[in-house]
């Protein structure tokens, strides 16, 4: 029985169990788990929630104060967020908090005790005493950009905060920043640019500005705003002085408090800009950029996205419970491609597919739920990916066990699925790549990933920091075509792997970014690119990253398209290799399940009139705008002879409606010869089949559009020729006279070359099924045939990573 099954079936007997107790036994007392919406966030002894970080770019945590003249002894106490089935963090001995101090109840790290699950973006905070009882309770809907403080600090209102201040007074200051300052004759003179960090729109009425003369002072007009991330320049002809070449820029609040200032003693050859804006260093910047983001020599500043300012929902509501997390896009027979997507909480896989109206919806509606290889866990699925080299497997990327949710499992997942149909899917093989990363937060593992074709990375000059040399695929025996690039979240950098067939990995690059998270990463073949993505903890920033002198380096950083709610936890982001009408689809996986819908879209500009541009879609697509869909073949065995064979069955494209054989035909069998282990495996096919039975076989997307043609051994025996569907599959039959046993299915190019082989093994049993149905079935033939057909779904074709099996 599956393990969810059996912890449901646990929990029934249990439930009886306790519902039998209650007719005989007194009421329960107070237990830790439960939840009681009237407890606020004040308790009666003076311990409050003061501070709350549910965003954390190291670790989620909680912050008690101590409003009471006296300490109070914290020994005990349990916390808990809002889902009671996790395991409560009890506080260990000697947890005090003095009068008037602060607590931080933390979460767990590699150095430091503490809970072992996340606060998410719509969650509460639960404390209980010793005893069980509920004292603090403080819920939330979204996370905050920074986070939720008191203000004033243990006693106010719980408000989005200024800045982050983890066990100590809370920053309730404006989020007024002064961000640029030109003081030698700008246009029309001098002027000082304000900004706003905060998440709110700042009114600035009331406000004062001072140069370093107190008597010269400006208030500014009622009306005057500055928006969240926005700009708001005050003129010379406002304030009405000129700005001396040392000098300061003061602004006040209303109430007199100082907001922000800034000193200079000598006037800047351009002007003094924040770098990054509002939070950074003042340095002297590359140009004026008077109301715009500032610009700094060697630094890449983000600018508007250049496709459409809206993000539309795809999903309808509450399809999915939300933490979708990661999200790819790739090729299929719909001319709109498909997608795949994962759910981290629960470790679901979805296949979504287009319904030709605008809206996406998966076909494995439950989702597939996805285990380690022996069957157990709940991978914390985080990304995921598909590669033109391993038709009919999908790869995810993980942050832990989430059955084991305290211990960090940094890894990449390989399942064996063409279509997401089977409701549970073990791992075929595992790169844990915790060794790389001592120290990792579990819950700060592999947030997204990506493939990159080895022939793109060397036709760009990829260079590999382990050798010190230029990239050279064969280094890596067995890491099949490409190498897979993973965003760390901890880290807030990406890195490029060679995964081998035994396990085995080695990092090739380290890429680091300008954001705070990497919520994903995704190739984009059409730009020659990397795409890396930041969540809402960037306000939903991305960055375009090209390969110069060998090494992956931002070009280009994107706002979110301008009408976009910068709250939305779009931690997996994925585009269409399809340019239609100008754009090309981009899609956003919303981890929060904001307003019951995790999915959306948005637009790219593309330029439809491009050779090439929108061409192959998808990881591994051919590189270059101008490439073309149907690359030549790289395997060049030579077909030796052999004997002329008779057509014994069919073959056809994939799911390309009429796709039928083709006339033309190979001129000759591939030999014994050419069937080599470096060929084994680079296709996909059932393990068994019978007699008759028309079977699917993966040969690669990079294929599609070519004539290859089908072959059974030992004998061989031509199944026949078909053009490769635009997933990457063909159809063949198996002849009626078959013999019983193992035996090999090769494909080959039209001019004979072997594009790959594997085994397949030939049921003796010919004809229909024996039976329909389970009528006339004994219990105990019923439960075998159902062991039997378990047993039968966890086969699984491996693809050439994986050790091969003998003949």
């Amino acid at each position: 029985m599956h393990p969810r099954a059996l912890r449901l079936g646990a929990s029934v007997a249990a439930a009886l169990v306790v519902a039998a107790g209650v007719l005989t036994t007194s009421p329960a007392s107070a237990a830790v788990g439960d939840d009681d919406p009237s407890v606020g966030a004040a308790s009666p002894n003076g311990l409050v929630v003061n501070e709350v970080e549910s965003n954390g770019d190291d670790t989620d945590w909680v912050e008690l104060r101590n409003t009471s003249s006296a300490a109070i002894d914290l020994s005990g106490y349990a916390f808990l967020d809002d889902d009671s089935s996790h395991e409560a963090y009890v506080l260990p001995a000697g947890s005090t908090i003095a009068a008037g101090g602060y607590f931080v109840i933390d979460q767990v790290s590699a150095t430091a005790p503490g809970f072992d699950f996340g606060l998410g973006g719509a969650d509460t905070a639960r404390v209980y005493d010793p005893a069980g009882d509920l004292v603090l309770r403080y819920s939330w809907t979204a996370h905050a950009a920074v986070t939720y403080g008191r203000c004033p600090d243990g006693t106010g209102a719980l408000v989005d905060t200024t800045a982050s201040t983890k066990g100590a007074a809370n920053d309730c200051s404006s989020p007024v920043r002064i961000n640029e300052v030109e003081s030698d004759g700008g246009s029309p003179g001098d002027w000082v640019e304000l900004t706003n960090v905060g998440t709110t729109t700042v009114d600035l009425g009331g406000y004062v500005f001072r140069d370093s003369d107190d008597t010269h002072a400006y208030t500014i007009p009622t009306g005057t705003t500055v928006a969240p991330g926005g700009f708001t320049v005050l003129d010379e002809q406002d304030f009405g002085v000129g700005l001396g070449k040392a000098d300061s820029a003061r602004v006040f609040d209303p109430r007199g408090d100082v907001v922000d200032s800034y000193t200079w003693t000598a006037h800047a050859a351009t002007t003094y800009g924040r770098n990054p804006d509002g939070t950074g260093a003042f340095a002297e910047t590359s140009a004026p950029t008077k109301g715009t983001a500032n610009r700094f020599a060697g630094i890449v500043t983000a600018e508007a996205w250049p496709g459409g300012p809206d993000e539309r929902v795809l999903d309808d509501e509450d399809t999915f419970t939300g933490d979708l997390s990661g999200i790819d896009w790739t090729t299929s027979a719909s001319a709109a491609g498909q997608l795949w997507a994962v759910q981290n909480g629960d470790g679901l896989l979805y296949h979504l597919v287009s319904d030709g109206e605008g809206g996406w919806a998966p076909s494995n509606a439950a989702g597939t739920e996805l285990h380690y290889a022996d069957g157990s866990g709940t991978p914390d699925a985080e990304g995921v990916t598909v590669t033109s080299d391993d038709p009919g497997a999908v790869y995810v990327s993980t942050e832990r066990n989430n059955d084991v949710s305290s211990t960090s499992r940094p890894a990449v997942l390989r399942f064996a699925t063409s279509d997401g149909s089977q409701s549970t899917l073990d791992a075929t093989d595992e790169w844990n790549l915790s060794a790389d990363f001592p120290g990792l937060g579990a819950n700060a593992g592999l947030e997204g990933v990506t493939w990159v074709p080895d022939s793109w990375l060397t036709a760009h000059g990829f260079a590999d920091e382990h050798t010190g040399a230029a990239y050279t695929p064969a280094t890596y025996t067995g890491h099949g075509d490409g190498l897979f690039f993973v965003g760390v979240e901890g880290t807030a950098s990406v890195y490029a792997y060679a995964l081998m067939s035994d396990g085995a990995f080695q990092r090739v690059a380290t890429i680091a970014t300008p954001f705070s998270v990497v919520a994903d990463v995704q190739f984009d073949p059409t730009l020659d690119a990397l795409w890396v993505v930041c969540d809402d903890a960037c306000s939903g920033r991305t960055a375009l990253y090209e390969v110069a002198d060998g090494a992956f380096a931002a070009t280009t950083v994107y706002e979110a398209p301008s009408n976009v709610d910068r709250t939305l936890a779009n931690e997996g982001f994925a585009i269409s290799g399809v340019c239609t009408g100008g754009s090309r689809a981009t899609f956003y996986a919303d981890d929060n399940d904001t307003d019951g819908f995790s999915l959306r879209t948005g637009t790219y500009p593309c330029d439809s009139s491009t050779p090439g541009d929108g061409g192959t879609p998808g990881d591994g697509g051919t590189p270059g705008d101008g490439g073309t869909t149907t690359p030549t073949p790289v395997p060049t065995p030579t077909p030796g002879g052999g004997s002329t064979p008779a057509p014994g069955g069919t073959a056809s494209g994939g799911s390309t409606p009429g796709a039928g054989a083709s006339p033309s035909g190979p001129s000759a069998a591939p030999s014994e010869s050419s069937l080599t282990e470096a060929n084994r495996g680079t296709l996909t096919a059932p393990a068994t089949a019978r007699p008759g039975e028309t079977i699917t076989i993966g040969v690669g997307t990079r294929y599609a559009g070519q004539e290859v043609h089908v072959w059974m051994f030992s004998t061989p025996t031509l199944l026949g020729t078909a053009t490769v569907a635009a997933d990457g599959t063909v159809t063949a039959t198996i002849p009626a006279d078959a013999p019983a046993g193992e035996h090999r299915i090769v494909v080959t190019a039209e001019d004979g070359t072997v594009l790959g082989w594997t085994t397949i093994t030939i049921d003796p049993v010919t004809g229909a099924l024996a039976f329909t149905g389970a009528e006339g079935l004994g219990v105990g033939a019923v439960a075998a045939f159902l062991l039997l057909a378990a047993g039968a779904g966890v086969l699984v074709v491996r693809r050439r990573r994986g050790t091969p099996a003998s003949e």
